[in-house]
């Protein structure tokens, strides 16, 4: 009997409406956390749940716990183009009901507070039942407008719990009310004092004008909010519309047609003609072509590409006809790649960003009871019943938290959408909190440092060595490799022999070289080292070179050939240093960054390499497990490290650093050890990353800073009666309006 394999767990993403401040999306994370095979991370600035479900629980599970608190939950569709339009729609809906709802707010507020300053300079303008005309103004804006208030507060109170819009509908519910008492009971305000005495005098008997300023104000803030949660997500919308919509698929009988580019598959062939954008990752069969990546890594100069090379979904031919083979297509493309970093970056939270969460679910209670508490202090004191409610209603105001909810996220959405523009993607907010400490950087030698394109420079034979069968042999064992270094040689060993013969019981020896088995001989490449008993590699250092071999150049990697024990050829790599290593060195060590270049070829190589860039120190002669162990004594030296790096053996260290950053062209093991993934191929991207994630990091302290040092600050002023509600409002509406203006400016 065949047994069916489980179904892992899925992650599924849910769109979520109804949440007005971090508070709300603390209690639906922590709700869904309680369900048994649900874990779920809720981010109130995406305004999404990140949602992992077991196999035995149900999507719409998660929908009807998310309803039962009085909020809604939209999964998103599985196509990312359709998700991101259901995304946009929800947005651009949100931003026109805000707007509606604010210019009618603001429309009808401005004559509620001018009508006592006519009264009060033309005296002769005054007419009996004026305060009713005032009323009527405020109606609108107080249940329309307001109504989103007023309905989340409700839901909140329904479930016995409460958020920021608990504090804005009591306060403007209060204020309508007490104005409503005073003049059915005929205790109106003098309008001869004017409607600056709103303003100046924090005490009086109709707050109508409160009520209606702090719907204004908050409307207006989250107005502004909105619009920048829009602009921040454009970073997502961009990246997606370089995705080509449809494709000219080549036949096997040489004729074109027409199809949309989510038909690709792999091994598919397609054309693309100048201005057009390449639909898929793909290798170029046939063709030259400049192409432009400017959209997608920053890059402003188009790279030539021709037969051989790889191109990415995305980027644009601007100049001859390729014919492309795909290799990758869908989800597995690079581009899609790159959304899903931004996303996973915009989702993900720092820990301070939780800690604020678990803040904002235990403030409103406490504002509430500050609230309570100032009334009774004021009445025992001997305060009016204009001062008692004043204070009362200015704590509740300008305490709600939600500048402290936005500190974090919006600071985050908006340098992901930067740093996407830059080909700079920061896959969690652990690159944030490591980017201020670093104080070290250490960079790989090859494809990092250097282009990888590595070529072999010379071929030293033993004496009665064949060239042709030495590099046949040599190349049939390194065609399964990956290394830098190996392409190199099979590269030369192609230009000698038409067809490799093939290797059996391939082998890596990381750090070493490589071995294999070819037509019965035993072949091995590798460094100069040593030799134990068996004729095995020794990787305790740098063993002798044969007598035969000439002294190398000094910046040549050396690979040994070695077939059945016998060392036959030295052969001599070379690799260019990249243009923009140099200039990058440079502004990292301005920056009082000390640089470091670790690679594991030879001193002499490395230090080469190290002196034509700059660095500060060079570490050679290092396996891969070596290079972990390098970081790890500049760390116990005092170090904070950050590496860089693109290979296989780059993994371990890039994870072991306090900061890993890959570049994009490089392995998988790479890309997911790191931080941050550079798809620029550009060093100046290394500099160009730690500070946007210390200027990011810098913007959320200054953001926290503020918004805890403004509740610190204003509450006192409002309990001791020194603000009338109306500035009240006004001054925690600019609080988040302060916040998300200080984050957007990280876009430019």
């Amino acid at each position: 009997m065949t047994v069916a394999a489980p179904r892992p767990d899925q992650a599924e993403d849910f769109l979520l409406t109804g949440m007005t401040c971090a508070a709300c999306a603390s209690r639906i994370e922590r709700r869904l956390n309680k369900v048994d095979g649900v874990t779920a991370a809720v981010n109130y600035a995406t305004e999404r749940a990140t949602v992992t479900l077991r196999p035995d629980v149900d999507r719409r599970d998660v929908v009807d716990v998310v309803a039962r608190l009085g909020y809604g939950a939209t999964p998103l569709s599985a196509d990312p183009d359709a998700e991101r339009d259901e995304v946009a729609a929800v947005r651009d809906d949100r931003v026109a009901d805000l707007w509606r709802r604010l210019v009618v707010a603001a429309v009808l507020f401005i004559p509620m507070v001018d009508l006592p300053l006519v009264l009060a300079v033309l005296p002769e303008a005054r007419f009996p039942g004026w305060e009713w005309v005032v009323t009527a103004l405020a109606a609108p804006v107080v249940v329309w407008s307001a109504w989103p208030l007023h309905r989340a507060a409700f839901v909140n109170a329904r479930h016995g719990a409460s958020s920021m819009d608990t504090l804005i509908s009591l306060g403007i519910v209060a204020a309508t009310v007490w104005s409503l008492g005073s003049i059915l009971t005929g205790h109106l305000p003098d309008p001869s004092q004017g409607a600056l005495s709103v303003f100046l005098d924090p005490v009086g008997p109709l707050y109508l004008e409160v009520a209606a300023a702090v719907t204004t104000f908050v409307l207006a803030g989250r107005y502004v909010e909105a619009r920048a949660k829009r602009a921040a997500g454009d970073a997502l919308a961009a990246l997606a519309a370089l995705a080509a919509r449809d494709v000219a698929v080549l036949l096997p009988d040489g004729t074109e047609t027409r199809l949309p580019a989510s038909a690709l598959a792999v091994g598919t062939r397609f054309v693309v003609r100048p201005g057009e954008r390449i639909a898929t990752d793909g290798t170029v069969d046939s063709g030259a072509s400049a192409v432009d990546r400017s959209m997608l890594t920053g890059e402003t100069v188009p790279v030539e590409v021709a037969a051989g090379d790889a191109v990415t979904g995305g980027t644009v031919a601007t100049s001859g006809r390729l014919v492309v083979t795909a290799t990758a297509v869908g989800g597995a493309t690079q581009l899609a790649g790159m959304i899903r970093l931004v996303e996973s970056a915009q989702a993900s939270k720092a820990s301070v960003q939780r800690l604020v969460d678990r803040i904002s679910s235990v403030f409103v209670p406490i504002v509430i009871a500050l609230s309570v508490g100032t009334a009774l202090v004021w009445w025992a004191v001997g305060g009016s019943a204009g001062e008692i409610f004043s204070a009362a209603l200015a704590v509740l105001v300008i305490a709600c938290p939600c500048a402290l909810g936005l500190a974090t996220p919006t600071a985050m959405l908006v340098a992901s959408g930067r740093g996407a523009r830059e080909g700079i993607f920061l896959k969690s907010h652990q690159a944030l909190e490591t980017s201020r400490v670093v104080d070290t950087v250490v960079l790989d030698k090859t494809g990092t440092v250097t282009t990888g394109a590595m070529s072999v420079r010379a071929v030293h034979l033993a004496p009665d060595a064949s060239r042709r069968r030495v590099l046949a042999l040599a190349g049939a064992v390194e065609d399964a490799s990956e290394h830098a270094v190996a392409r190199a040689v099979v590269a030369c060993a192609r230009d000698e022999v038409d067809v490799l013969p093939v290797a059996e019981g391939f082998e890596a020896l990381p750090g070493l070289g490589a071995r294999g088995v070819v037509d019965g001989t035993e072949v091995r490449l590798g460094k100069p080292v040593g030799r134990r008993s068996g004729a095995e590699l020794d990787p305790s250092g740098s063993g002798p070179l044969p007598d035969w071999a000439p002294a190398p150049e000094p910046d040549s990697t050396l690979v040994v050939v070695t077939l059945d024990g016998d060392d036959v050829a030295v052969l001599e790599v070379a690799d260019e240093v990249k243009p923009s290593a140099a200039p990058a060195v440079a502004r990292l060590r301005a920056a009082g960054l000390r640089t470091v270049l670790l690679s594991g070829d030879r001193a002499e190589a490395a230090s080469a390499v190290g002196a034509a860039v700059g660095v500060d120190e060079v570490i050679a002669d290092v396996l891969p497990e070596g290079k972990v162990d390098a970081l790890r004594a500049l760390q116990d030296g005092g170090r904070r490290v950050a590496m860089v790096g693109d290979g296989v053996n780059d993994g371990p260290a890039l994870a072991a650093a306090d900061l890993g950053l890959a570049v994009g062209a490089g392995t998988d093991v790479a890309l997911e050890a790191a931080d941050v993934i550079l798809v620029r191929d550009d060093l100046n991207a290394v500099p160009d990353a730690l500070e946007l994630a210390r200027r990011t990091a810098t913007t959320i302290r200054r953001n926290l800073v503020w918004a805890f040092g403004y509740n610190v600050a204003a509450i006192p002023l409002a309990a001791f009666g020194l603000l009338s509600p109306l500035i009240a409002g006004l001054a925690m509406a600019l609080s988040s309006v302060l916040v998300v203006s200080s984050s957007v400016r990280l876009r430019h």
